[in-house]
């Protein structure tokens, strides 16, 4: 957990502490940014550095996540890992699929 700055806006939130991804917030995050972090279910946070610039919208891996890992948001499987993530790295359809099809 950390404390954040007064008034600082997360960059990052999570929805369940099981996640292994969170969802940017920000516009124009980029690599090396110190990011805060919201678990919205308990409004609890911490801090990650982004290991790629990612769009707002896109998710970003919570921990080191390799290929055959389930990816998990909401709580939820949201699809299976494809190539290697690096904690703070770009989750996108480049390394991560649906298991729908």
């Amino acid at each position: 957990m950390s404390n954040p700055a007064p008034n600082e806006v997360p960059h990052l939130l999570v929805h369940e502490e099981a996640d292994n991804v969170g969802v940017v917030v920000v516009e124009g995050l980029t690599a090396g940014t110190d990011m805060l972090c919201c678990i919205t279910h308990d409004n609890s946070t911490f801090r990650l550095t982004a290991g790629a610039d990612v769009p707002i919208g896109h998710k970003i891996a919570l921990k080191d996540l390799k290929d055959g890992d389930t990816a998990v948001k909401y709580g939820e499987d949201i699809g299976k890992i494809i190539a290697d993530i690096p904690q703070g790295g770009h989750v996108h359809t480049q390394n991560c699929k649906t298991k729908r099809w």
